[in-house]
């Protein structure tokens, strides 16, 4: 987030110099995971993202009172704004925020990766919003293991050292490759062991599957195509074929482990622009998850593999080459009819921002976008980015959405 991250890419994203290439149709999968839930309540949620501090703890290092005395305010926060959900990082570097037998804690709690913070963050978290009648999403990273390139910067432990063969560098990270069944089943077992072990709400991911693109680079995964790429048109459809067996494959292990356990993703806004598929829809965004990042996000809702969408519509009304108002109609019309809930993801964080357009520099920006989402029966709530300008509050913004939709208690 917000200065690095899923948040960092989202100015570059929407410019339209980015040239595109459009790639083969997607292997078709027959399975599907049924239908799980009808509808919930109205989602009023916050994002509270843990990598680099984001949003906490504010320091590394911290004593484990002072960092649970954060949390707990968070929490408060998100209630005393009338929010019913709160969208906890748990895993976001090939890390944990809990005591996990797969991987480190996580070094975002001491300032030391592998140290016990001395106590349990992510049981800490389900404990007390619960308590505060909030649901907890917790939310996991599947394949970004750090945000530099050097292995030996890891913990001797780390899986990412065990098994170098996992691990590609691109656009100064490090990730596992998704394209290695191996690397697949574990980070599946890595994430399943939190539902597993706590009474968490959903398991929910964002945007991150293969990495943004970065101008000059080469994400070098050619031998694993050459070893698992038969009967694939091209590597993108291969690619896509890799994040298609990731989502389905951890739908149905959530369902076999805690079937009421919800499965949420927040992609990027764009699934693909018109021109580029008639399916797609009115924007000219310079980023499209279909291509760029091999995640088909709109076939996962026809396919019923999810339970929640939450497409980052990180853009103001009017916004020429992603609209708002666009994508929101756009995204209805994706889950009419399927069963999967709409929330909408909010960009707090680019309210009061000097560096945005005027309209984020009017505090009743975000109180539209919630009007205007009234006007669709398909989108059922809200996520706001991120859980620090939750409390802040940027020139009022957050003030006036509570004022004018949150009054009451979302109902069911």
């Amino acid at each position: 987030m917000g200065q690095i991250g899923r948040r960092g890419f989202v100015a570059a994203a929407t410019g339209v110099v980015t040239s595109l290439v459009t790639a083969g149709d997607v292997a078709a999968v027959a399975a599907s995971v049924p239908r799980r839930h009808a509808p919930r309540r109205e989602l009023r949620g916050m994002w509270i993202a843990t990598v680099v501090n984001r949003d906490w703890p504010s320091a590394p290092g911290l004593t484990a009172d002072r960092q649970k005395a954060e949390l707990l305010q968070h929490l408060d926060t998100a209630v005393a704004r009338g929010l019913n959900a709160v969208v906890f990082q748990v895993r976001p570097t090939a890390d944990a925020l809990w005591p996990s037998p797969y991987e480190p804690w996580a070094q975002y709690l001491t300032g030391t990766q592998g140290k016990d913070p001395g106590w349990d963050p992510l049981g800490t978290a389900v404990r007390e919003a619960h308590a505060r009648g909030l649901e907890l999403h917790a939310w996991f990273n599947p394949y970004r293991v750090a945000n530099h390139t050097d292995p030996s910067r890891l913990i001797a432990t780390h899986p990412a050292r065990v098994h170098p063969d996992w691990v590609l560098p691109y656009g100064g990270k490090l990730y596992y490759n998704p394209g290695l069944p191996e690397v697949r089943t574990f980070v599946q077992d890595a994430m399943l062991d939190a539902v597993k072990r706590y009474d968490i709400d959903a398991v929910h991911w964002d945007d991150y599957f293969y990495p943004y693109p970065v101008a000059g680079q080469v994400f070098e995964d050619d031998a694993a195509y050459a070893r698992y790429g038969a009967g694939f048109p091209d590597k993108a459809a291969w690619r896509r074929d890799n994040t298609d067996r990731l989502v389905r494959e951890t739908a149905e292990r959530i369902k076999r482990t805690k079937k009421h356990v919800r499965f949420g993703i927040s992609p990027f806004g764009v699934w693909r622009n018109a021109a580029t598929d008639p399916l797609g829809s009115d924007t000219r965004a310079g980023v499209q998850t279909y291509d760029d990042l091999h995640a088909d996000t709109r076939g996962w809702i026809k396919k019923g593999w999810i339970d929640y969408i939450v497409p980052q519509l990180y853009w103001n009304i009017g916004f020429a080459a992603a609209d708002y108002a666009k994508l929101l109609s756009w995204w209805d019309g994706v889950v009419r009819g399927t069963g999967v809930d709409l929330y909408i993801g909010e960009a707090l964080y680019k309210v009061g921002d000097p560096a945005q357009p005027a309209a984020w520099q009017d505090p009743s920006e975000l109180s539209r976008h919630l009007t205007l989402a009234k006007e669709y029966a398909g989108a059922r709530g809200h996520c706001f980015f991120s859980a620090k300008e939750v409390g802040a509050d940027p020139i009022g913004a957050m003030s006036r959405v509570v004022a004018d939709h949150y009054g009451k208690r979302a109902e069911k």
